[in-house]
């Protein structure tokens, strides 16, 4: 599916193809959670990142997150792209999956096909405002979930 994204002012824009861009995952980390907004948690998808073209590249920034992790802080080798001017997120570079660029279902203007199944992940990090929307069916995960993005999209046969 060809995706097309941008930021809240206008001043970038995107664009990328998908295989997988049901927005189904529902991520809670303090990451997310605090650079994202929107209900206490962030929905990515999958992208190819050989199709990722920008307009307005000048006007992006990249945070890499600071893991605390005991008494130590490390910081994340993640690419989290946002606009300079605006700090809408667009979307994650992680260089553990170099194929791949994880767009903020948030950034997305193209309509997205709505999932029949959510999974929330990442819950032992949910502030303790949020209420977690679960329906009948939706998988729930302290941590991560051993289900890959295209391996959700292959199971429920919703591999565009």
């Amino acid at each position: 599916m060809y995706l097309e994204g941008s930021c809240h002012c206008g001043e970038v824009e995107f664009s990328l193809n998908s295989a997988h861009p049901y927005p189904y995952q529902r991520c809670y980390c303090s990451i997310c959670r605090k650079t994202q907004g929107g209900g206490g948690y962030s929905i990515n998808l999958s992208g190819d990142a050989r199709s990722l073209k920008v307009k307005g590249r000048a006007n992006i920034g990249v945070y890499h997150a600071r893991i605390r992790e005991g008494h130590h802080v490390r910081i994340s080798g993640d690419e989290r792209n946002f606009c300079k001017l605006c700090g809408s997120g667009l979307w994650l570079f992680s260089p553990e999956w170099p194929e791949l660029i994880h767009p903020f279902a948030s950034a997305i203007d193209t309509p997205l096909p709505t999932p029949p199944e959510h999974t929330h992940l990442l819950l032992d990090s949910k502030a303790s405002w949020v209420e977690v929307q679960a329906h009948e069916g939706d998988k729930l995960f302290d941590g991560y979930p051993q289900e890959s993005i295209a391996a959700w999209h292959e199971r429920l046969g919703l591999v565009r």
